[in-house]
Parts: C-alpha cells; structure tokens; sequence
C-alpha cells in the first residue's frame, strides 16, 4: 500500500509505503469500544461529591422527643428526608473510576481504528511543515493550502477536532503557531492513542517515514 505525501502547500511532491501492520486490519467495533470506554473513564476527573447524613455539619440533637408530639419520631434533622440533610447515593469523589486496558488490546484498537481511517480517506500525509515564524497567521494558512486537497475540504472550516497533527517531534515554536487553533490537535506520534483518533475527523502525519517507525515500535 501506498500514499501520496503532499507539502504545506498542498502539492504533491511523492508518496510513501504504508504499513500493512499499521493500516491492513479489519474493523472490530466491540473491541474499540471496549479499549475507548475504559480509556475515557480512567481519565475521568471526578469532582461531584454529595455528604452522608454522617458528614453533613449539625444535627446531633434529637428534633423532639420520640413519643407524644403527635408528629413522626426523628433522632436528627440531618436525616436524608430533612431539607439540608444528607444525600442518599449521592456521586462520592472518592470512587475509583480507573479500568484496566490490556497492552495488546490498546494497541489494536489503534491499529484498528489507523486503517478504517485510512481505508475512508481520512489519513494525510505531509513531508514537513516550515512555518519560518512562531505565527498562528502562518499556521492557518498551512491549513487553508491542506484543505484545497481533494477530500480534505473541512480542514479549514470545522471549528474543532478537524485534525490530529502528529510528527516524530515536535518543536516550541510549530506548538505555540498551532495552539490558537482549536480546530488543531497536536502531538507527537508515540503519543498517539484511540481516544485521540476518534475525537478528530482527520490524521496528518508530518514526516510520515519515521512517524511510521515509531508508530511500528509500539506495535509488537
């Protein structure tokens, strides 16, 4: 397999060998959704947190005496059923939301989800991008040049996750001319994971012959 490797400017200036162990497996939707959803969970920032009746401040006193009221006997106003009482199975901060992922398993959901992208079109590759100067200015253009790319239109005019730009490495000054994109989501490529391929409708990646390399270490 091959693709056509292109420049920032859109041109073709070549091509490049594809991987059949990175970009030749069948689709498993059972499987990526297993890895992504374990994936998304163990990243989950747990905020929400609800008190126990036991953690609520007061009520220690009894409402009233137990018989002879009249009314329903109560031993604390910080009972659930109390207005400013404790909450029943509330959310807890405190809960473990951490699933474990097999190795082998992340990395054919990768792979997997590499080739269906491939096969629909959705890979890019591009031979490297100069910008000359740290400026944002420079990197839409970059963007506006990929986009007049047949099938690649949206580059420019999705307003989020349009791409995932990867390179062997990144440099301080490419980061900082990306960065006011949002429709842009840079990394480099042994960072690369599922939920990072899923969440953008392209992949671009720049230098594709040694970001290939490193994508074929991780996948033993």
């Amino acid at each position: 397999m091959e693709s056509t490797v292109y420049n920032q400017k859109g041109e073709k200036v070549g091509s490049v060998k594809i991987p059949e162990a990175l970009f030749g497996a069948s689709w498993n939707a059972d499987m990526v959704h297993q890895v992504v959803t374990s994936m998304m969970s163990s990243m989950r920032n747990v905020v929400a947190h609800a008190k126990t009746r036991g953690e609520v401040r007061g009520g220690g006193k009894k409402p009233w005496q137990q018989k002879g009221t009249g009314r329903a006997r109560h031993g604390s106003t910080r009972s659930p059923i109390w207005v400013g009482g404790g909450t029943t199975h509330g959310p807890r901060k405190d809960k473990n939301y951490n699933r474990k992922i097999n190795k082998g398993m992340a990395e054919k959901a990768l792979v997997t989800i590499l080739s269906k992208k491939f096969k629909e079109g959705e890979v890019i590759c591009i031979d490297s991008i100069d910008l000359g100067e740290s400026k944002t200015k420079q990197a839409v253009a970059v963007m506006k040049s990929l986009s007049q790319i047949k099938g690649f239109e949206t580059l420019s005019k999705k307003s989020k996750n349009a791409v995932c730009l990867t390179m062997p490495k990144h440099t301080d000054s490419l980061k900082r001319a990306f960065n006011n994109i949002g429709s842009v989501n840079m990394m480099e490529v042994r960072n690369l994971n599922p939920v990072e391929l899923l969440n953008n409708k392209f992949i671009a990646f720049v230098n594709p012959e040694e970001s290939f390399k490193v994508l074929e270490s991780r996948i033993k």
